[in-house]
């Protein structure tokens, strides 16, 4: 007879909140078991198979399924592990604060605004003043249904569980960030250039554009006079 191969993932390695890939092997009217390579299969509980209300566990799972499963409770000694497909929140009200950037996804879309969600407990509101400087009479003309955005937490609502978020501000930040970035370098060009006007000399110029140094003081006046002479002479002769 032979012996049964050691637990990839034993129950005492595992942790709540542990992400585990799975597949599942059972299905129950109260929920599905899957296979995580633990000691025994996790039971899915059909109250954590989704997000949504689910009425029928084959709505959401089949026989076979390959699924992502997190760890709700662990009991090594008691030979039992509770799962659920429903990912856990990213943020607690806790740790999100005025001025934080936040990344999500549309999911919901109002006249005067857009959800969006952020992995906390409730999506993020993104009223329409907020999604540009311009006027905007519609959130899909800035937005949609599943669109990946970057937004500027503006207020946390705790006792209301609501978070306004802004499109406009970060966007503002943005271009001020590159108008700083272009002015230095303007500058230092502009100063390039007239450092070069300044360096140059005439023995740099070109034989065009060279100038003939003037003479000066008495022996630059003598130069002429002489010049002068010669050329007189010249004539009369």
């Amino acid at each position: 007879m032979s012996e049964t191969p050691p637990a990839q993932n034993p129950l005492a390695s595992l942790a709540p909140g542990q992400a585990l890939n799975g597949t599942v092997t059972r299905i129950e009217l109260f929920g599905a078991f899957v296979d995580v390579g633990a000691e025994v299969p996790g039971l899915v509980h059909i109250s954590r198979l989704s997000a949504r209300k689910v009425k029928r566990v084959e709505d959401v799972a089949s026989l076979g399924q390959q699924v992502e499963v997190w760890v709700v409770t662990v009991d090594p000694n008691g030979q039992r592990l509770d799962l659920t497909m429903v990912p856990p929140l990213r943020l607690k009200w806790k740790d999100i604060q005025p001025g934080m950037q936040l990344t999500g996804k549309v999911i919901k879309l109002e006249r005067y605004g857009a959800f969006v969600d952020i992995g906390a407990e409730r999506a993020g509101m993104i009223h329409v003043s907020e999604m540009s400087e311009g006027y905007v009479s519609n959130p899909t003309e800035i937005l949609h249904p599943g669109d990946e955005v970057t937004a500027r937490v503006v207020e946390v609502d705790q006792q209301k569980r609501q978070i306004r978020l802004s499109l406009k501000q970060l966007a503002v930040e943005e271009i001020a960030g590159e108008e700083d970035e272009e002015e230095p370098e303007a500058m230092a060009t502009s100063m390039e250039a007239a450092f070069r006007r300044a360096m140059q000399t005439p023995e740099s110029a070109s034989p065009d554009t060279k100038e003939t140094p003037r003479p000066e003081g008495k022996k630059g006046r003598g130069q002429q006079e002489d010049i002068l002479a010669r050329t007189l002479k010249h004539r009369v002769q």
